[in-house]
């Protein structure tokens, strides 16, 4: 079971502000490799360089956006090709807008795990009932995302596959999956525990990234630079 995790954002300025000392894009690479999300894939405009290199020495692969015209839904299928061109037996996909950098870890944990449990459903995380960010997409899906009109905004998007293909929501108790980075960490409602999950253990909130300084180095390959997007995500064996 591979799950990648694909962080899309819209401009340079969204993935390269910075976010308790680093770049929110650097920060949201180490996220959801503590996560175990393999391979990580970061598709946002990138003129000047400055992207990849915040992404040097980390275990992300870069891919250039989608043509414009292509829409949100084109993005997204423009990330999952990368993910698959890195690794062939991908067979999901956390989507993950860039503004929503308060996500925990173990909420990253907690979708690949609960995907292994149900490998054929979309997932939503959600808190208080709401959903949110990142979505687990499984590749079988995405031909519901190449019919999608280029206008829809990720939100629609997520709500047109929702009535089209099985899906479930899971309660996790992270407010980073709701609240985005306009929310200063300082004002984010508490972490609520969320029940058992169902491989029998529970998770330390946040304990992957907790120990780690803000300048120590982070583990994993290196920059996988993704060249040209692929037009199309290839035919998954079996």
């Amino acid at each position: 079971m591979t799950v990648a995790a694909i962080i899309l954002a819209a401009s340079p300025e969204s993935a390269l502000r910075d976010v308790e000392g680093l770049a929110n894009v650097r920060r949201l690479v180490d996220v959801a490799w503590a996560g175990g999300a393999v391979p990580v894939v970061v598709c946002a405009p990138d003129p000047d360089g400055a992207v990849t290199g915040e992404l040097a020495g980390t275990n992300a692969t870069y891919a250039r956006p989608a043509p414009t015209e292509a829409g949100p839904a084109g993005q997204i299928l423009n990330g999952i090709a990368a993910a698959l061109n890195v690794v062939s037996e991908t067979d999901a996909a956390l989507v993950w807008p860039a503004r929503m950098g308060w996500v925990d870890a173990e909420t990253v944990t907690s979708l690949i795990e609960a995907h292994g449990l149900r490998p054929g459903a979309l997932l939503r995380p959600t808190f208080r009932a709401t959903p949110g960010w990142p979505v687990l997409v499984p590749v079988a899906h995405v031909d519901g995302l190449r019919t999608m009109d280029a206008g829809l905004m990720p939100d629609d998007i997520v709500a047109e596959l929702v009535g089209r293909v099985a899906n479930e929501t899971v309660e996790l108790g992270d407010p980073g999956v709701v609240f985005d980075l306009d929310t200063p960490r300082a004002e984010l409602p508490p972490f609520e525990a969320p029940p058992p999950p169902p491989a029998g253990h529970q998770h330390e909130w946040g304990a992957a990234i907790a120990d780690r300084s803000d300048d120590a180095p982070l583990e994993g390959p290196g920059l996988a630079p993704y060249g040209q997007a692929v037009a199309e995500v290839p035919d998954q064996p079996g």
